[in-house]
């Protein structure tokens, strides 16, 4: 069966099961959850190759503010690999992408050569780490603990967002947090936040990130607390491989890399954020 035999179309509200159904046989971590946000959330591209009504293959591109894409979710039934259809999808959403000043994601170190051959760059690393049943960590000494969010600090949470990410992520932060509110911890100084670690389900792991912080202490803070909360639980943190300190308490704490992913953009950067104070990303599906 050749790729031309295959339909593309949009996904659309009532394809999460079968979604479902290809990220679980590879292993991956997403939910019905993760998925109807991706489908369902308006101005988002979602597109999968239909074959026999069968869904064999999706590829997903969130839309930032009109001004980032976010590339992620590309899976192809096995039975259907080395026959073009990756390359089929990839190129249809590209197209759909041409009015995107940005477009970026996270590869895997197979996908990273695929990518570069559609003019992809290497951003930075991260490393996925994880821990099958998490531990009590002490928390770093201070006199601010972080607090569960609030309804009040997401105008301020969106903003650090925005100027550490380099983009508006508006339906991505509110739907953690007011999905996930026993997983979203903020850290205030003088009534203003400094940093943020949100969470959310997964189908494997309990997943925590994106976690911003304007200091190191801060992250230590953050990460300790949401850890505290996940005892004795599977737990996954996608961690910046520059952030050697997180990584090292991390490896102490029980955890261990699994893989790596390279953040990667294409063909131009203009919102690269401020990586200094990114520790932990959402995941390669949300970026």
């Amino acid at each position: 069966m050749e790729a031309r035999s295959i339909i593309v179309r949009t996904m659309r509200a009532g394809d999460a099961a079968a979604a479902m159904h290809l990220s679980a046989a590879e292993g991956w971590n997403q939910t019905v959850n993760d998925w109807n946000f991706l489908v369902e959330c308006p101005g988002n591209t979602c597109i999968a190759a239909v074959c026999e009504q069968e869904i064999v293959a999706t590829t997903t591109a969130i839309n930032y503010s009109n001004n980032l894409a976010w590339i992620g979710m590309v899976l192809v039934k096995k039975t259907y690999r080395g026959r073009g259809i990756s390359k089929l999808l990839l190129e249809h959403v590209f197209e759909k992408l041409e009015c995107f000043p940005s477009v970026k994601l996270d590869a895997t170190v197979q996908g990273q050569q695929v990518y570069k051959k559609f003019g992809f760059k290497d951003e930075y690393r991260i490393a996925r780490m994880v821990n099958t049943a998490a531990k009590k960590t002490g928390i770093p000494g201070g006199n601010v603990l972080p607090e569960q969010i609030r309804v009040e600090h997401i105008p301020e949470i969106i903003a650090l967002d925005e100027i550490v990410s380099g983009t508006n992520r508006t339906p991505l932060i509110e739907m953690l947090i007011k999905t996930y509110p026993h997983k979203a911890w903020v850290l205030l100084q003088n009534n203003k936040v400094t940093g943020f670690a949100l969470g959310r389900d997964g189908s494997k792991y309990h997943h925590i990130g994106p976690l911003i912080a304007q200091t190191q202490s801060g992250a230590d803070l953050l990460i300790s607390h949401a850890l505290n909360q996940l005892t004795g639980k599977p737990v996954v943190v996608d961690v910046l491989c520059n952030k050697e300190k997180l990584m090292y308490s991390l490896t102490a704490a029980g955890f261990s890399t699994q893989r790596y992913f390279t953040r990667m953009y294409k063909e131009k950067n203009p919102f690269p954020g401020i990586s200094s104070k990114l520790y932990a990303i959402c995941g390669p599906e949300f970026g």
